[in-house]
């Protein structure tokens, strides 16, 4: 047994950093507590352990009497004298056993506390070294994948990616490498789970940290972050030095620094901006290529109106929307695109669109408005001007000029009716 406690002792000191004294301790305490559920129940036990040579001594603790009650707890004294010689009634004597003879059921049960306690030692452990990583990035290699999850063997220990923290669109087979943020160390009944992420936004940040010095040193700062992991992430930067370009500063020379983190997301294409305090600047910003015509701010409930082009409409949408959803991530404000209304370009496509216009607010029939536009009658408060003689006197009949001005009268109560 003392070259198998030996191998488990050096096992655990070399590769899972376990201390030797602290092994042996939960050896001890494992085999006393199995041992007295076994044929030494009710029996005081002394086991020690050779850290050198891992051999195991036991000893029966006892007391010395002179009439034996509890032959577990007592050595008659005339015994004792074998044990130790000169041990008087009263005092307490340690008889050497044959560890052997704590019993194979005894042993069995030692062997899965040791277990036990190993694999405690081991979360310990897991604690001990990641617990100061959380929010890093950490380098490891796939190891397989289970119902989507992703396991990440990090060197001291194993990782998980759920598939909620992957990117949509990467794929990796087991054995290759993979970058990723700790994102979290999570209790469970197994003990603690490192959890990791590639879909996160905090992973691209702690990328930019990484690869821009002046985001590292506090010189350019990322006020506004917002990401749809494997398509596009945009960020807002100002910075607290009026001498450096926060946006350049990102970029690197010819695009170096971004590039980087471009090719570590897989292409995933990033738009930084420089961040303005003024919601209606920002969007400015967030939007181009794209130029709205017309800008309404609802700032009460934080809502955008933008009126744009045709042409620029897709471009201010994004593919699925995306350019849309990202640039109101980035403000906080919730926004709405509105496609510019097209000014009619001849004379004939302003006069339907002015009859067009009569009839939805008036509910003339489609030939009435297009009278009356073309009498130069093309809007409500013009119609207000005139009364049921002139519209006969323009071609109406007695019946439509009244249905005319009454339609009129309703949609406009508070003009006077016409003597």
């Amino acid at each position: 047994m003392s070259s198998e406690i030996l191998s488990v002792l050096e096992y655990m000191e070399k590769e899972k950093g376990i201390p030797r004294a602290d092994m042996i301790q939960a050896i001890i305490t494992a085999i006393k507590n199995a041992a007295l559920k076994g044929v030494n129940a009710g029996q005081e036990l002394k086991i020690e352990i050779n850290p050198k040579n891992g051999q195991l001594h036991a000893w029966a603790v006892l007391k010395v009497v002179d009439s034996i009650a509890d032959p577990l707890k007592e050595i008659h004294v005339e015994k004792a004298q074998v044990v130790r010689f000169g041990a008087g009634v009263g005092e307490i004597v340690e008889k050497p056993i044959d560890p052997a003879y704590l019993g194979r059921i005894a042993a069995q049960t030692a062997r899965q506390a040791i277990m036990q306690r190993i694999r405690q030692f081991e979360k310990d452990r897991i604690m001990d070294d990641y617990k100061d990583m959380v929010g890093n990035v950490v380098n490891g290699i796939v190891r397989r994948k289970e119902r989507g999850d992703l396991f990440i063997d990090l060197g001291k220990a194993e990782a998980v990616m759920p598939a909620k923290e992957q990117v949509p669109g990467e794929e990796y087979g087991a054995g290759e490498r993979i970058r990723c943020l700790l994102m979290s160390i999570d209790s469970t009944p197994r003990g603690p789970e490192l959890i990791l992420t590639r879909g996160s936004p905090k992973f691209v940040r702690r990328l930019f940290e990484l690869e821009v010095a002046e985001i590292a040193d506090g010189t350019v700062k990322i006020e506004a972050f917002a990401r749809e992991p494997g398509y596009r992430t945009k960020i807002a930067v100002t910075t607290t030095d009026p001498k450096v370009d926060p946006v350049g500063a990102c970029v690197g020379a010819r695009g170096a620094r971004v590039k980087s983190i471009v090719r570590e997301l897989n292409g995933e294409k990033i738009d930084i901006i420089p961040f303005k305090a003024d919601p209606r600047e920002m969007v400015l910003e967030a939007l181009k290529p794209a130029v709205p015509r017309s800008i309404q701010l609802d700032e009460r409930n934080k809502r955008i109106a933008l009126e744009v082009g045709e042409d620029d409409l897709a471009v201010a949408i994004g593919r699925k929307g995306q350019n849309a959803r990202l640039t109101s991530r980035l403000i906080g404000w919730r926004i709405d695109i509105i496609r510019a209304a097209v000014a009619p370009s001849t004379m004939g496509d302003k006069v339907k669109a002015a009859a067009g216009s009569l009839h939805t607010a008036l509910g003339l029939a489609d030939d009435v408005a297009m009278r009356l536009v073309e009498k130069g009658l093309h809007s409500i408060e013009l119609l207000d001007t005139v009364d049921e003689e002139t519209l006969v006197g323009e071609g109406f009949t007695v019946d439509e000029a009244q249905d005319i001005l009454t339609r009129v009268r309703q949609a406009n109560p508070g003009a006077a009716p016409q003597a």
